[in-house]
């Protein structure tokens, strides 16, 4: 049976991120937090590239960049901060071997409050477990 490598690559995600950003990088959000910061959002696997002898898997991981700052400076900074951090590294996740890590798409999003800025970013990640 397969093994979904979700919280592997959250957890990788978050010690690549996790003080090598301007900002802090949560999982679940403090209510004291201070903007910027940067969250771990929405994950989604599926099968691929299987093979007779290893099972392949594509997760989709997304991060959400939050601003107060006026302007798009600081949101877009800190995207392309993680962007550079994600998009084609290695990254190690227990039980799985890491085919690639591909940024697939950013876009600023306007929030309910006028004063946050919104930053989405999605990562594919292809990876096959280990025997």
């Amino acid at each position: 049976m397969g093994v979904r490598p979700a919280a592997g690559i959250q957890t990788a995600l978050y010690q690549r991120l996790n003080g090598a950003l301007s900002c802090p990088v949560y999982d679940y959000v403090p209510e004291a937090a201070a903007h910027p910061y940067v969250t771990i959002g929405e994950i989604s696997t599926e099968s691929a590239d299987n093979t007779h002898d290893g099972l392949g898997r594509d997760t989709t991981i997304y991060l959400h960049v939050w601003s107060r700052e006026r302007g798009w400076i600081q949101a877009n900074t800190i995207a392309d901060e993680a962007t550079t951090l994600v998009d084609h590294q290695p990254l190690t996740v227990p039980g799985h071997h890491t085919v690639s890590v591909r940024f697939e798409f950013g876009q600023n999003i306007t929030d309910e409050d006028p004063a946050i800025r919104h930053v989405v970013l999605r990562f594919r990640i292809t990876t096959e477990q280990e025997q």
